[in-house]
């Protein structure tokens, strides 16, 4: 995955294409500042979970610039977005979501919030960079109650 993303600057970069490579840019410094601070190389898992991590913050992002009226930053954001989504793993259906969380479900037989926690360790590894975890969490939550 990071071969293919630092590649992938150096084709951006052939192509001039200016929006791609200034948010490969960005992922690549976050990957190098992750690096450093783990003092090894990502590897693939960690990589998408980073590439996630800078969608979610582009989303919330989103919300702030249509709360101001700045149509201009939210279209260079979902720009930006959709860059990084080519790199992330197929996302999963809703219903393969529930699917999944229907199963968890019957194997912790949760009673209550304290369940939770059971719960999101058995979803994360299966659902991690394939589903919204918000989503997931929140549908939880509603089950739950």
């Amino acid at each position: 995955m990071r071969e293919k993303i630092l590649k992938d600057i150096i084709e951006s970069m052939k192509n001039k294409d200016k929006d791609r490579l200034s948010t490969l840019r960005l992922l690549k410094g976050a990957m190098q500042l992750e690096e450093i601070n783990k003092k090894r190389e990502l590897n693939d898992e960690e990589v998408i979970g980073l590439i996630a991590k800078q969608i979610k913050t582009r989303k919330e992002s989103i919300l702030e610039f249509e709360k101001a009226n700045r149509e201009d930053l939210k279209e260079k954001t979902e720009k930006e977005i959709a860059v990084l989504n080519e790199y992330m793993p197929e996302q999963l259906s809703e219903e393969e979501i529930i699917k999944e969380i229907n199963i968890a479900f019957d194997e912790v037989k949760p009673t209550s919030m304290k369940d939770m926690k059971s719960l999101m360790a058995i979803l994360n590894p299966k659902l991690k960079g394939k589903a919204d975890m918000g989503f997931v969490s929140k549908t939880i939550k509603e089950k739950l109650s």
